[in-house]
């Protein structure tokens, strides 16, 4: 199959499919390449949180940008995939850690989240079926959830349908730029010539970025969650701790999603397997800030592969060595929220070589900039 397009899209995932969206409405030719089902790793398989509060600060206006798209994704792509304005409850256990939410408090009010710092009793008056374990917290009511497989898988959807190319099981092989386009070889006898690529491949975009002379301190992170049996409304809100070790949200048919350890890499790294250890761990945190849990059974437990990168910051931007080609990737267990923004951030790049919205802070040279002075230093050293 030979196929010649304006965009070429590595990854399949709720990034690759909202920007091959994106693009199709601005009327370009897309190809989406996936080495497995588009949506199967870490765009389907993550908790589902729908939230601004908690990000680096550098991320909220991309944040609220897609906070912007959210309620509008059924238009989207044709299916709500469950997503509700619940509101994000970020619990403190501390002091110390009321301290840490009431300072992001201060620094997030001016992008817009309208955060509500509540100390003891005003939880316990608001939300009773918390422990009092929590000595206090920061609401942002207009954060939420949604169902991740069904949004990653729709968003892929809903590009198919508005004319992108998806191809399935199909891996990337070769990728080379001759100075004004790429040439692409993949699985199934692809061969395909686009103008831009972007690099959305998740975990597995290292290698792509260091084929154009980009190395960045990618790493896999494994998140695992459990889901318990339906039970009666409790949670009705989306709830997270400062300082992390429990992530809970209850859907509608009552089974409570429920995240906080991670699991453990099989011998094909690409994979991964929640650990017996692992639940036991996140549902005896549950039952101890969730009393309504602790008779309830867990049902299923699963794990994924993420993309992380140290500062927590994704990869988005163009490349500093090779014209034409877009990162996005190393979202850090933290891009459910911000994918379809992204998706269109990546659009206008492609289309106008800029974007409204502040994405300096993602560029691919914090990494290889500082790859660079070390390299240099290092010389210096050796003379």
């Amino acid at each position: 199959m030979k196929l010649d397009v304006d965009v070429a899209i590595i990854g399949g995932g709720l990034v690759g499919s909202s920007a091959a969206l994106a693009l199709r409405g601005k009327g370009l030719t897309v190809t989406v390449l996936d080495k497995g089902f588009c949506g199967a790793q870490a765009s389907g398989v993550n908790y589902g949180g729908v939230r601004r509060q908690g990000r680096p600060p550098e991320q909220l206006p991309l944040a609220q940008r897609a906070h912007a798209i959210w309620p509008h994704v059924a238009a989207l792509i044709g299916l709500d995939g469950e997503y509700r304005r619940t509101g994000h409850l970020k619990l403190a256990r501390t002091q110390a850690e009321m301290a840490s939410l009431e300072a992001y408090a201060r620094t997030a009010a001016h992008f817009g989240l309208n955060l509500e710092l509540l100390d003891r009793k005003a939880l316990q008056q608001r939300y009773g079926w918390i422990s009092d374990d929590a000595v206090g917290g920061s609401l942002s009511p207009d954060d939420g959830q949604a169902n991740p497989r069904l949004v990653a898988t729709g968003f892929a959807a809903a590009a198919r349908r508005a004319g992108a190319s998806v191809l399935e099981n199909t891996p990337v092989l070769d990728i080379m730029h001759d100075g004004s386009s790429f040439a692409i070889e993949a699985a199934q006898d692809v061969r395909l010539r686009a103008r831009h690529v972007i690099n959305s491949a998740g975990a597995w975009s290292g290698p792509f970025a260091a084929a154009f002379g980009e190395m960045v301190p990618l790493s896999s992170i494994y998140p695992a969650m459990i889901v318990t049996e339906p039970v009666e409304p409790v949670m009705t809100v989306n709830i997270g701790i400062e300082g992390g070790g429990i992530y809970a949200r209850q859907v509608e048919r009552g089974n409570c999603v429920i995240g906080g350890e991670r699991g453990a890499a099989l011998s094909d790294p690409d994979f991964s397997r929640p650990t017996g250890e692992g639940a036991v761990a996140i549902m005896r945190r549950a039952a101890a800030f969730f009393p309504a849990l602790r008779h309830a059974y867990a049902i299923r437990c699963w794990s994924g592969t993420e993309g992380a990168m140290p500062d927590r910051n994704p990869v988005i931007g163009p490349s500093t060595t090779t014209p034409g080609l877009i990162h996005a990737f190393g979202f850090s267990g933290a891009g459910f929220q911000i994918a379809p923004a992204v998706g269109e951030v990546l659009a206008e790049l492609i289309c106008s070589g800029s974007t409204s919205t502040p994405i300096a802070a993602f560029s691919v040279s914090r990494f290889t900039d500082r790859a660079a002075e070390g390299t240099r230093v290092m010389a210096e050293r050796e003379h």
